[in-house]
């Protein structure tokens, strides 16, 4: 045999090997819904919300119940997300509309480099700006954004998800393993009013709760039925993005998850740290991958654990990457339906600065523990409003009639209740019995009964921040509040506001500071 055909002989050996690595490789779709709580899918229960995508996901693979982000906003979940380590450990990235530091790459990046094709739709890592070099930086992949659509009421956007999702599809090699996440702007604030009820059929009584941390009104009511008219619209590219990857015949080989990255924008919740608002949905569907589909899993998760996840399942080791060390771990033991290596016996939850409106850009530090029953926290700096401060009009909190209405109360004299608890300053140290008091209303924190508990759940947290190397437990936790805005619009904004300035906050648009 002549040396050339040995050679090609070889070649094309070579190349049909990488063909199947890249086959059985798998795909993962990552879906991100903007500001959607825990429980606030079908799967979970609520029955003022039809979630049909998130559901099959969930019947087909896992569900969560236990699923935490490190950091209820926007900005922070993402990076935690994409760097697998958690927030307070993020540098400048911990803050919300950041900086996103040069140094820490994150999973997707990894995933390019290897040979997958990356890309998002929609809603990426944001608001923020992140460059390297002095250019632009794409921590996710390519833009797909230019395909729109006719939303079915004010303030949805207008990228169509699926059609975008389809166009990365039809671009990428028939045999190249892909990365793509969809990033829905929905249900982040603006809604239309009413949107709920005249155009999604729904009905106020149908609700069966309404948190007692709001006013049970029709008001109120009428403003969480808009919310999840919002979550069913970005369910609905789910189910269509789930039938297209099941007609290429790529759903099995591709694992999809479904979550969200903070609470809903509503008082109290969005932007603060209390399980309500960490606490977040969570799906996982991977076919090939997953034994004994339909499992429920009761152990915590962290939003650090994706990366970690991500890069086991796609045969990438600490070798083959070079970032930095993940505070998460891989779930490969429950996808094979094992015994969860050295599961997590509490979550450790919080945050820095989140928004504009108080002195010198300061922000609220809080860091937090869920352990079986009961939450613990510590506000460590007390004497700052946890919302902003209240002349600066309550910028930690999206506008909403829900909160116009906890205002007006106020106002009015009529019952100060809901506006201390969603914008009253809180004391040093909290403790909440889950199981009688999920909503977080009565603070334990004071009752001698519970201070055994309460001992116990600091000295882990303390303990547990320290070995992290948490900034903010070690003595340099005012590093948070000097790292600047990404957004000139945004800094000094509280001296601006003294000082007769009119003040716009456009960051709230997450294309503002896009990638």
């Amino acid at each position: 045999m002549q040396k050339s055909s040995v050679i090609f002989i070889w070649i094309t050996i070579i190349f049909s090997a990488c063909n199947t690595i890249g086959e059985t490789r798998p795909n993962i779709l990552f879906v991100i819904s903007d500001d959607q709580s825990f429980p606030h899918t079908s799967s979970y229960g609520t029955t003022w919300v039809n979630t049909p995508g998130f559901d099959r996901v969930a019947q087909e693979g896992l569900l969560f119940n236990q699923a935490y982000t490190t950091n209820a906003k926007c900005s922070p979940s993402r990076s935690s997300i994409l760097t697998g380590r958690n927030s307070w450990l993020l540098e400048e990235a911990t803050n919300h509309v950041p900086h996103f530091p040069e140094k820490f790459i994150t999973f997707p990046e990894v995933l390019k480099d290897n040979g997958y094709k990356t890309g998002f739709t929609g809603k990426g890592w944001a608001p923020g700006k992140a460059t390297k070099g002095g250019k632009k930086r794409d921590l996710i992949g390519p833009m797909y954004r230019d395909i729109k659509l006719n939303p079915p009421a004010d303030f949805i956007s207008n990228v169509d998800y699926f059609e975008n999702f389809k166009f990365f599809l039809n671009e990428k090699k028939e045999d190249q393993a892909f990365f793509f996440w969809v990033g829905g702007h929905e249900p982040h604030r603006a809604y239309e009013y009413k949107v709920g009820v005249n155009k999604g059929n729904k009905e106020l009584e149908k609700i069966e709760e309404v948190p007692a941390f709001w006013p049970d009104s029709d008001n109120v009511r009428t403003d969480m039925l808009d919310y999840a008219f919002e979550v069913e619209y970005f369910d609905q590219h789910l189910v269509k993005i789930i039938a297209e990857l099941e007609k290429r015949k790529l759903l099995d080989n591709t694992i999809v998850v479904v979550t969200s990255d903070n609470g809903m924008p509503f008082p109290r919740i969005k932007g603060q740290v209390y399980p309500f608002d960490n606490r977040l949905p969570l799906a996982i569907r991977w076919g090939k991958g997953i034994k004994k589909q339909g499992r429920i899993i009761n152990d915590y998760f962290s939003f650090s654990d994706f990366a970690p996840t991500f890069l086991d399942l796609a045969g990438i080791g600490e070798k083959e990457h070079n970032m930095a060390a993940f505070s998460g771990k891989s779930w490969r033991n429950t996808f094979d339906d094992l015994p969860n290596k050295n599961p997590r016996e509490y979550m450790i939850i919080g945050k820095e600065r989140h928004d504009v409106g108080r002195e010198n850009d300061e922000g609220y530090p809080v860091r937090g523990i869920v352990a079986g029953k009961y939450f613990y926290s510590q506000n460590f700096k007390p004497q700052r409003w946890p919302a902003g401060n209240p002349e600066t009009g309550y910028l930690n909190t999206d506008g909403s009639p829900t909160k116009t209405e906890i205002l007006n109360l106020r106002r009015k004299g009529l019952d100060s209740t809901y506006w201390n608890l969603a914008f009253g300053k809180r004391p040093q140290q909290e403790l909440y019995d889950l199981e009688t008091d999920p909503q977080c209303l009565k603070n334990l924190a004071l009752d001698e009964s519970y201070s055994s508990i309460k001992e116990k759940l600091k000295n882990q947290l303390i303990d547990d921040l320290t070995h992290q190397g948490d900034p903010r437990v070690l003595g340099n936790g005012n590093v948070f509040d000097q790292y600047p805005y990404s957004g000139e619009n945004v800094r000094n904004f509280y001296s601006r506001y003294r000082g007769g300035e009119k003040i716009e906050t456009h960051w709230v648009n997450p294309s503002d500071f896009e990638q």
